[in-house]
C-alpha cells in the first residue's frame, strides 16, 4: 500500500531543531533575519532597514518586553506547530522548564498569531460545513443545543472536485442562527462558494452572503457522518473534538477560537512541516505586542 506523502514526511526533528536554534545566538540571528534589521555594534540595538529606527531586537513584536530567553520561545514555537493534537499549557511548562502560568502566557501570545495569520485566505470553491459544540451537559441542566456550558463553533472544509481536503476553517460563533451564519459566511468564505450542509435552517444564512447553499437532510448520527457530502468535515470535527478532549482538559469557552486556530493552522500547513517554525517566527515578529490584560479577554467569535 502506497504511503501518504503528507502523513509520513519527516518534518523538523529534535536534532535538527537543536542544531538550528540550540542556543541564544542562533535564535537572535533568526529573529534578526526575520525582522530585516542591521545591528549597531557599539550598543545592543538593531536598526530597521526601512525606517532606520533603532530598537531592541523584539520591540514591537509579540515577544516584546519578555523576560524569557529566546531559547524558551523557540521550543514553544516548535512544540505548538507539528503535533497533530497540540500541547497543553501544563505539558508546555514541563517541556520548557517554566511555571504553568508562564507557559500559559507564552502559548496564549502565540495562539492569536496563528489565528490572525490563517484568516487571510478564506476557503472557496466547494466547501463542506457543519456545526459542533465544545462542552457537555451539566448535571440537572437543560439538554440539547441550548444547554448551558456549551460553546458553538462551525467547521468548513474546502474540498477538490475529487473530494480531497484542501483547506479548513474553524470558527467560534455567538450562536447557531441564520443571521449569525450569514455574517460568518460573509467574513470567512469567498463569494460564490458552493456550500454543502446538512438540514439545520441556520445554514440557509450562507446564501445571504452570496454563497450557493446545497442542503441535504440526513437522518443524523453515524449515518450522516458516512455521507460523502459531509465525510471530510465530519472527519475533521471528530479529530478536533478528540484533540481538544485529550489535550485541553480545562479549556474556557471564551478562549475556544484560539485553540481552534491552533488546529487549523497546522492542518492548512501540513504539506511542509519542516518550515513551520520559521513561518510562525516570521508571523510573530510582525504581530504587535499583546499585554496580559488582553490575553485574558474573551476571543471574538464569528
Amino acid at each position: 500500500m502506497k504511503r501518504n506523502r503528507v502523513q509520513f514526511q519527516k518534518g523538523l526533528s529534535l536534532g535538527k531543531f537543536l542544531q538550528r536554534y540550540g542556543s541564544e545566538g542562533p535564535c537572535e540571528q533568526a529573529v534578526f533575519n526575520a525582522r530585516r534589521h542591521c545591528r549597531i555594534r557599539s550598543r545592543k540595538l538593531w536598526q530597521c532597514h526601512a525606517c532606520h529606527r533603532r530598537t531592541s531586537l523584539v520591540a514591537g513584536t509579540i515577544l516584546a518586553a519578555t523576560k524569557l530567553p529566546l531559547t524558551v520561545w523557540f521550543p514553544a514555537l516548535h512544540l505548538l506547530t507539528p503535533g497533530q493534537h497540540g500541547v497543553s499549557s501544563l505539558e508546555l511548562a514541563r517541556q520548557l522548564g517554566v511555571s504553568r502560568n508562564t507557559a500559559w502566557k507564552v502559548k496564549h501570545k502565540l495562539l492569536p498569531v496563528l489565528k490572525e495569520r490563517d484568516e487571510r485566505v478564506p476557503p472557496g470553491g466547494i466547501v463542506q460545513v457543519d456545526d459542533a459544540y465544545r462542552g457537555g451537559e451539566r448535571t440537572g441542566g437543560q439538554r440539547g443545543r441550548g444547554a448551558a456550558g456549551k460553546t458553538p463553533f462551525v467547521a468548513a472544509v474546502q474540498v477538490s472536485a475529487a473530494g480531497q481536503p484542501a483547506r479548513m476553517r474553524l470558527s467560534g460563533v455567538a450562536g447557531l442562527r441564520k443571521k449569525t451564519l450569514a455574517a460568518w459566511a460573509g467574513r470567512h468564505l469567498q463569494p460564490g462558494t458552493e456550500v454543502h450542509s446538512d438540514g439545520p435552517a441556520c445554514f440557509r444564512g450562507v446564501a445571504d452572503a452570496g454563497c450557493e447553499h446545497v442542503p441535504t437532510v440526513t437522518a443524523g448520527g453515524q449515518r450522516s457522518c458516512g455521507d460523502s457530502r459531509f465525510f471530510r468535515v465530519s472527519t475533521m470535527l471528530a479529530n478536533v473534538k478528540q484533540s481538544l478532549a485529550g489535550t485541553c482538559h480545562a479549556l474556557h469557552g471564551k478562549h475556544l477560537p484560539r485553540y481552534l486556530a491552533e488546529f487549523r493552522y497546522r492542518f492548512n500547513r501540513r504539506y511542509d512541516l519542516e518550515v513551520l517554525v520559521p513561518r510562525l517566527l516570521h508571523a510573530s515578529v510582525r504581530t504587535p505586542p499583546m499585554p496580559y490584560r488582553l490575553l485574558t479577554l474573551a476571543e471574538s467569535c464569528g
